[in-house]
């Protein structure tokens, strides 16, 4: 057995490609560690959304250049976002790499690390497919890890907004059939898996290319009607197109978590005509007023860049506006950088000061630990459902896990519910997190709790 150690920066899409790479490398007798020392192949699955973690890419292989020295034979790729963006770049900046992948070649990883090892060359695949295939495993996955588990429906986005560097290193909206969708989350829910993610860069438009595929809400029902499945969430959604169908899912399927992150980027619609983001505040407003009134319990969660060329302090002030009336559950907000291959960065000079972005920033987030705190503050007393995902970071003995609306709340229990539907009170919250005392669990802990008792 040779052994892995896979590094992974980016969403949740790079965590399902760094799983799928290890699945891909077991069938020719890799196995995955957590010491980096003892590798045999090292592998970065990267991402280039924001410059911060395209720096930390570089860091890590400057690092483990002395890795490379000390060890004879030790093979190190980079694959992912910044692999697509940058290619034979790479080899040229890198010296010590030995093979780049891009996003649509993680089943070429064998034979690309054949080619290193026996003929001593530096390979690189960064081809683009509309062959849905190449997003496919050869057989169901096996030793799935955990009650959660991701599945890509689709990959890559047709909206090509100004800032964004998705379809350049996803290219464009390929969806996989829908059959072998429901096939992968039926073999997953086979082993224990209780909630499926599914993933895609604007999982919406699934199947819209795909003549006579069904659309996303089509397919949302489908895996719903899945037997032994609890959960669905998904992500990421475009505003544009979270459709009728889509929004009344949310009120008809009893399986699909009420939770949806659905971008909006800013509060301006000058500024979202310069990202071209196809659609303004009053537009987006309206599909939220839809959205809460077939489903009035939904939480929602949104991204936010501040500093996007030209903005203005009225601008600015427009996205705090927003965030006041939406008041989100959770956003996830950053700094504008220019992007390689981006619209913006053609046409627009990066001209807002950083100071004066790091200030928005703080702003923005000022706000929305406010409006957090305030509204977690309003589920004290609660009783919520949670699927127990581990140890909680704050550790003392505690566990966590997430309610079907998405927040972490950390709680007094053992080890032993991992895995487990629980039901709790929730007893206290900060901006971050609840946290809940336990009152039931699911059947298949309910042994465990009688020897506790007893």
């Amino acid at each position: 057995m040779k052994r892995l150690y896979i590094q992974t920066y980016g969403c949740q899409m790079n965590q399902y490609d760094s799983e799928r790479i290890a699945r891909v490398l077991g069938r020719v007798d890799y196995v995955a560690t957590e010491s980096i020392e003892n590798a045999d192949l090292i592998l970065l699955n990267t991402c280039s959304v924001r410059d911060k973690a395209e720096q930390k890419v570089y860091s890590s292989l400057g690092r483990w250049k002395e890795l490379k020295e000390q060890r004879e034979g030790v093979v190190i790729g980079v694959g992912g976002c910044l692999a697509q963006q940058e290619g034979e770049r790479l080899l040229k900046r890198v010296p010590h790499l030995d093979l780049v992948f891009g996003t649509h070649n993680i089943h070429k990883l064998p034979e690309m690390v054949e080619q290193v090892q026996n003929w001593r060359t530096r390979p690189v695949e960064t081809a683009f497919y509309r062959d849905p295939s190449y997003m496919e495993d050869a057989e169901c996955r096996t030793h799935v890890q955990g009650s959660k588990a991701f599945v890509t429906i689709m990959q890559g986005c047709n909206k090509v907004c100004s800032f964004c560097i998705v379809p350049h290193v996803r290219g464009r909206e390929v969806s996989r059939p829908s059959e072998k969708i429901i096939a992968e989350v039926e073999c997953l829910v086979r082993q224990g898996v209780k909630e499926v993610m599914l993933l895609g860069q604007n999982v919406n438009s699934y199947g819209k290319t795909s003549p006579g595929e069904i659309n996303f809400a089509e397919l949302l029902g489908c895996v719903n009607a899945i037997p032994g499945l609890e959960r669905i969430r998904f992500t990421t959604s475009h505003p544009q197109d979270l459709s009728p169908e889509l929004i009344e899912a949310f009120a008809t399927l009893e399986k699909l978590c009420e939770h949806l992150h659905l971008p909006v980027q800013s509060g301006s619609d000058s500024v979202l005509a310069r990202m071209r983001r196809g659609y303004n505040c009053k537009e987006y407003l309206h599909r939220i007023r839809l959205l809460n009134d077939r489903c009035p319990q939904v939480a929602l969660s949104t991204d936010i860049i501040v500093g996007f060329p030209g903005e203005t302090d009225d601008e600015f002030q427009s996205t705090l506006e927003l965030l006041r009336q939406v008041e989100y559950d959770e956003i996830f907000s950053f700094t504008y950088s220019p992007r390689p291959q981006t619209v913006s960065a053609k046409l627009y000079d990066d001209d807002v000061p950083n100071e004066i972005k790091k200030d928005r920033l703080k702003k923005v987030q000022s706000l929305q630990r406010e409006v957090s705190l305030r509204k977690n503050r309003e589920r004290i007393g609660a009783v919520e459902e949670i699927l127990v995902d581990g140890q909680s970071k704050l550790k003392n003995g505690q566990i966590m896990g997430r309610t079907r609306t998405n927040r972490i709340v950390n709680l007094l229990g053992p080890e032993a519910l991992v895995g487990s539907l629980v039901s709790i009170r929730i007893t206290g919250a900060s901006a971050n997190s609840l946290v809940g005392e336990l009152l039931t669990v699911d059947r298949e802990c309910d042994s465990y709790l009688e020897g506790e008792t007893a």
